[in-house]
């Protein structure tokens, strides 16, 4: 399946690739940091900020655009999207920014171009909730949080 999504350059985003899958088999594609090449981006501990990215959306009406971790990022620096996964509507037309928070222990440097997340493309539905006296039971009924074991 494949679907064409506009995409607006801004002028800081010049010279930056654009979001791209990194293999084939890829869902997401990688956003690059477009902060200024002359300029620290430092992201201390226990901090969060708002990272651009140089470009803006067009997305069709139907889908969304989800802003998700980088695993490694994650995995080796304790960087992550605060607000995973963050959501860009078909009706938004701004910079994509993206929410990073630093949960690691030692300040993390931040690099003009640097992949810091990764956009998934993705289709939704318009739903219609229906108020109800009831809901029909289920074998799990109304366990929640752990309640299905570790």
């Amino acid at each position: 399946m494949s679907l064409t999504v506009s995409l607006r350059r801004l002028p800081h985003g010049a010279g930056l690739p654009l979001p791209a899958a990194a293999t084939p088999g890829a869902a997401g594609l990688d956003l690059h940091a477009a902060v200024p090449a002359e300029t620290q981006f430092v992201l201390a501990p226990m901090r969060r900020a708002l990272v651009p990215t140089g470009f803006c959306l067009h997305l069709p009406q139907g889908f969304e655009a989800q802003v998700r971790p980088r695993s490694g990022l994650a995995w080796r620096h304790g960087i992550t999207v605060l607000n995973a996964p963050g959501t860009v509507d078909a009706d938004y037309r701004g910079e994509v920014m993206v929410l990073l928070v630093h949960l690691g222990s030692e300040a993390f440097s931040i690099a003009r171009g640097d992949r810091i997340a990764q956009l998934v493309i993705a289709p939704i539905l318009s739903v219609s909730l229906v108020e109800t006296d009831e809901v029909e039971g289920s074998a799990r009924g109304t366990g929640g949080f752990g309640s299905t074991g570790l």
